[in-house]
């Protein structure tokens, strides 16, 4: 059975400490590395080690009790989200960890929240219960009160005490042992066709489980359900994700990890077919991309998560396809040239995969994440995680602006959430970025791995603009043997649509060749908005007609006249400046109440009732990021680092400070390079210019 898991935490709880141990218990691996000590087997990036944080989703592989498990060691800080987020995707089963003492933290929210808007069962573990001031019990009401109550602990104290004195004893030691004898129940494989003993529980754990499933209900005021069927209906429970189950010890100790390997190999399955089931394994392919990196020679690396079928080397794959002459209409076909099963830093070469598997292919040279491959809907969901912040880059001019491109554009492909954009006019570099951490490492990789030394302008507020209400904008290009006409009606749309464009233009009135070049030119980049200059969003453009001429037109032409009618357009219309917002969860002493609701109101926030207790308050609202990104030193501050604030993107909404944004940005629509609101036409063998609000007029389809 093949079983894909991801280790998620906030920075710090213990996550990739955890995760070396599983592979240390499962013979994965003969050392236990550790983070400190700069060894750690899923730190496999010299930066890794370096700063002692997983800034990679690191994957490895693990065989266990006849099930072969696929390890995602993923980010913890907030900076490092967006690959977070692009990994859950492959998870069947998530693993939430927590500390033991400092318990529910902001990102601890944050990753819960993405495991529920992706539907991943998970599993929550709370580590570090060595550490001095360590309650589990606590940490165990945070969890039920702060992300669910559907919370079960499964921990066996038995097993604890066990493990507890096994770490004692064992201290210092690392070295797993690989002969059969002195090997305990969980280092012998057991055979796939013997039962699997059923999970005992509790009378107050059956109780727990009957009061959230009506048919459990029913057998357990029967008292007729078996010890196997509990075991059944606990697993089917945490799939549907109505359980949750949790347990704890300490991964540095190696206490509660193998109990908490047994039950989790025991309460997990999936459906994936396997390699010897002809008839499932004929079904045409179908997988999910995941990520994209490259290897040490520039390959390109496309990692799959199967999901059906199997793919085989020199095989081909379809997947949606975003450039042009395509050979079939929106859909690419490439051969696979390799398939690599990745496990750290090493890979083995393999000829054919199956469903359930992780592997990397070469050959696919424009997948991106989030696609589907072969037989599984091209459509990708969009990622919750999006930069709120903007970055400038400066490099050395006496390199090649393309040599410098190709190397962020390699990045881009192996982080989309960066955004790069390059403004040949203006020669300038920016990218998107999560916070100045994010920044720091990009440094240090683009200076390891590709020999650049980049600096970074300190970042600042990604703002966006749009328009209040529906205008027709008209461009028009017709210099000495040149003539395009596009005719544009720019309308709001839904916040967070981004730029939709649709085709009304009758046939008649223009061919579908240059139709389709007015939408390549409406969606192919962001466009300035006249206010700040900022991305243009939340709009929908509808071609309403157009014209060409037989002769003199040429496909230039069509870019011309639609960035003008867009233009144009934007000129007539009441512009609107949009800032991005947080959602925010603030938890703090009751006291500091009066404190909370004045910091959000003076940050231009909107906040929903307190939810109160004796001691705590709960403060949940939605606030500008231009004026709270720092909130949480001060929040520390005032409560003596017991506040805790949780931060989610939050989307655009209108600025709360227009004016002086505007001010400050100093942005020249008349001066943009790259944009012109008037139209050219042609008169007596040349041409001349119609400023944009007597453009309309001059037009020769009106």
């Amino acid at each position: 059975m093949n079983k894909t898991i991801g280790m998620l935490a906030h920075v710090d709880a213990g996550k990739t400490t955890f995760a070396e141990q599983l592979l240390y218990h499962t013979k994965s691996i003969r050392t236990r590395g550790r983070v400190d000590h700069r060894d750690a087997f899923m730190d496999s990036h010299d930066i890794e080690r370096a700063r002692g944080i997983t800034v990679f989703a690191g994957q490895a592989v693990m065989p266990y009790n006849g099930s072969t498990y696929y390890l995602l060691d993923t980010p913890g800080h907030a900076d490092f989200s967006a690959e977070m987020e692009r990994a859950l995707r492959t998870m069947d089963y998530a693993v939430l960890l927590l500390s033991a003492v400092e318990g529910v933290q902001g990102h601890t929210e944050t990753v819960w929240q993405l495991l529920r808007r992706y539907g991943v069962p998970t599993f929550f573990f709370i580590n570090k219960t060595d550490r001095e001031g360590a309650d589990v019990q606590r940490v165990t009401e945070e969890i039920r009160s702060l992300l669910t109550p559907d919370v079960a602990d499964l921990t066996d104290p038995a097993a604890e005490i066990a493990d507890r004195e096994a770490g004692e004893r064992n201290i210092g030691s690392s070295e797993a042992k690989f002969a059969d004898e002195g090997q305990s129940e969980l280092d012998r494989p057991s055979s796939a066709s013997r039962p699997l003993p059923p999970v005992t529980l509790s009378d107050s754990l059956k109780t727990f489980l009957a009061e959230r499933d009506e048919p459990l209900l029913e057998g357990y005021l029967d008292d007729r359900l078996t010890e196997h069927e509990w075991t059944e209906a606990l697993i089917r429970l945490i799939r549907e994700g109505r359980v949750y189950p949790c347990l704890h010890g300490s991964a540095l100790l190696d206490i509660g990890v193998t109990d908490f390997l047994r039950k989790f190999d025991r309460l997990t399955v999936t459906d994936y077919a396997a390699a010897d089931e002809d008839e499932d394994t004929r079904k045409p392919f179908a997988g999910r991309v995941y990520k994209i990196g490259h290897d040490g020679n520039g390959t390109r690396l496309t990692y799959i998560k199967a999901l059906q079928g199997s793919l085989g080397v020199r095989e081909f794959a379809a997947y949606a396809d975003r450039s042009d002459g395509a050979a079939r209409p929106g859909v690419r076909e490439e051969k696979i040239t390799g398939i690599r099963i990745c496990s750290g830093d090493r890979h083995t070469q393999v000829d054919r995969v199956y469903a359930g598997e992780l592997f990397a292919v070469t050959g696919l040279t424009q997948a991106q994440a989030g696609d589907g491959i072969g037989d599984l809907p091209g459509e990708v969901v969009p990622f919750g995680m999006t930069p709120t912040l903007t970055a400038s880059v400066a490099f050395p001019r006496e390199l090649p602006v393309k040599d410098v491109l190709r190397v962020f554009r390699m990045l881009e492909e192996e982080d989309p959430a960066l955004g790069v954009i390059w403004e040949e006019e203006l020669q300038q570099l920016q990218i998107r970025v999560m916070g100045a951490i994010q920044l720091e490492v990009l440094s240090a990789v683009l200076r390891e791995r590709f020999g650049l030394n980049a600096t970074f302008g300190a970042p600042e507020i990604l703002y966006r603009e749009t328009i209040a209400a529906p205008v027709t904008g008209y461009g028009h290009f017709e210099p000495l043997k040149h003539y395009a006409e596009v005719h544009l009606e720019i309308e709001p749309g839904e916040r967070g649509s981004g730029v939709v464009f649709e085709d009304a233009c009758h046939a008649d009135d223009l061919p579908v060749g240059y139709r389709n070049l007015v939408g390549q030119h409406v969606t192919e980049r962001e466009h300035h908005g006249l206010l700040t200059g900022s991305p243009l969003t939340d709009v929908k453009v509808t071609l309403l007609t157009g014209r060409a001429h037989n002769k003199h037109t040429h496909g230039g032409d069509f870019r011309e006249a639609t960035l003008r009618a867009l233009r144009q357009g934007l000129e007539q219309a009441d512009n609107i400046l949009l800032e991005p917002c947080y959602r925010f969860r603030i938890r703090a002493a009751a006291e500091h109440l009066g404190r909370l609701m004045h910091d959000v109101q003076q940050a231009h926030g909107i906040f929903d009732p307190p939810e109160l207790s004796e001691t705590h308050l709960s403060l949940t609202g939605i606030v500008p990021a231009a004026s709270f990104m720092n909130y949480a030193v001060e929040l520390a501050s005032y409560t003596r680092g017991k506040g805790m604030l949780s931060l989610t993107y939050g989307g655009y909404r209108p600025c709360h400070n227009a004016d002086g944004v505007i001010e400050r940005r100093g942005y020249d629509k008349n001066a943009d390079p790259l944009y012109t609101s008037s139209s050219i036409f042609c008169a007596k063998g040349a041409g001349y210019s119609v400023p944009w609000d007597e453009a309309e007029a001059a037009m020769h389809l009106l």
